[in-house]
């Protein structure tokens, strides 16, 4: 049997375990009623879109009542190429006045960088045409109303966004049930004191400190609830592998070292040995990789914990180490995704549009001037590029 065929029956038997917990209780009765609310022309027309001027703010989406949000569908145009980045989602429960959610929208679909390309996990997809579908399966509680904004920050309109929102409508949802939550990270980390030394390349030998350290923050939770996942979006600037950071959760305020500390970037993200491949699973993968040398440029890497998300009883400070030590300058951006009962610590503010966008690329003229400069360092001369200070 050919290497593919067998690739495509694992595939196909995977996504059968991740869903059949869905089909389980397919045929027993629903006590709900399905509503949705979409951008179709109610005129009749097929102008079935919003206009979204640039610089403004609108409220796509106001539910009244109880309800359970169990599906998002988005598309969009504008001449803006940043758009999925420069565009601002957030979604409030129940009259609150600090989003539950605030992310760009792109990065929250599980496309980083303002680009479009196709994810397959099970909560989150972004589907053809060349993931410009952004579809999201989170199921969202509420209990008296949800109000769903896009903040346009690009200074081009948004000439068409299109969107449904799915919801079952209760009589009653609890207002102790959990809801759902997304923050937007972002950081340009900085190096160790003695160098970006991974893989012991420079002989410093760096270790962790006992503690939190220096690491790389993607959740920062007070309350009670449950950690869901996690898109990680990694920039790397230097061909060595960016993955050696341990990942750590502290849970309730757990001194050193915390129940979960893992042992990799890709180990936490179910993968090993420094992997470069598109790869996805319904938990976890690989969406997009890097196309420069080594493991320089753009990685995008997810995990979902859905077969047992991590529960909180009063915080959870969930990080990462950029490279090993956290010895690394990476550009890290992450959206995480979790559960609590309300009221929210506030997340901090957004940064400016102008602090979001992406670092240069770095090409082969700029590795081209780095071996220059090791030259002269060398004395210049015939040299290869393997030679060594006595």
């Amino acid at each position: 049997m050919k290497a593919k065929t067998v690739w495509v029956i694992w595939s196909i038997a995977i996504w059968q375990i991740a869903v059949a917990g869905i089909l389980d209780d397919l045929y027993e009765p629903k006590d709900y009623t399905i509503r949705r609310v979409s951008s179709y022309d109610t005129t009749g027309g097929n102008l079935d879109r919003l206009v979204i001027p640039c610089g403004q703010t609108i409220p796509f989406a106001e539910i009244r009542g109880a309800g359970i949000v169990k599906h998002i569908w988005i598309t969009m145009a504008c001449a803006d190429a940043m758009i999925r980045r420069n565009a601002v989602l957030r979604i409030y429960w129940d009259g609150e006045e600090n989003p539950s959610v605030e992310s760009p929208i792109g990065d929250f679909f599980g496309q980083g960088w303002g680009e479009s390309y196709r994810m397959n996990s099970l909560p989150v997809v972004a589907a053809p045409k060349k993931g410009n579908a952004m579809n999201c399966y989170f199921p969202m509680p509420f209990s008296r109303s949800a109000r769903f904004t896009l903040e346009n920050q690009s200074e081009s309109d948004i000439s068409a966004f299109y969107f449904y929102i799915d919801y079952e409508q209760h009589r009653r949802i609890p207002d102790d049930l959990p809801r759902f939550h997304a923050w937007w990270n972002r950081s340009l980390t900085e190096p160790h004191a003695e160098g970006e030394d991974e893989w012991n390349v420079l002989g410093k030998g760096l270790k962790h400190p006992p503690r939190l350290g220096n690491n790389y923050v993607f959740a920062e939770i007070e309350g009670r609830g449950h950690f869901v996942g996690l898109n990680y979006y990694v920039d790397c600037p230097t061909p060595m592998w960016y993955g050696e950071g341990d990942d750590m959760f502290f849970i309730d305020g757990e001194p050193w070292p915390p129940r979960l500390h893992g042992t990799g970037t890709e180990d936490f993200f179910n993968s090993s040995w420094s992997p470069k491949e598109v790869f996805m699973h319904p938990f976890f993968g690989y969406a997009r990789v890097n196309e420069g040398s080594g493991w320089m440029g753009r990685t995008h890497c997810y995990r979902f914990l859905l077969e047992a998300p991590l529960p909180f009883r009063e915080s959870l400070v969930g990080s990462i180490e950029h490279g090993h030590a956290n010895n690394l300058t990476l550009d890290l951006v992450t959206v995480a995704y979790w559960y609590q009962t309300e009221p929210h610590k506030p997340f901090p503010a957004l940064p400016a549009v102008e602090k979001r966008q992406n670092m240069p690329e770095i090409r082969v003229t700029d590795m081209h001037r780095w071996r220059d400069a090791w030259r002269r360092d060398m004395g210049s001369g015939t040299l290869w590029g393997t030679e060594k200070k006595p």
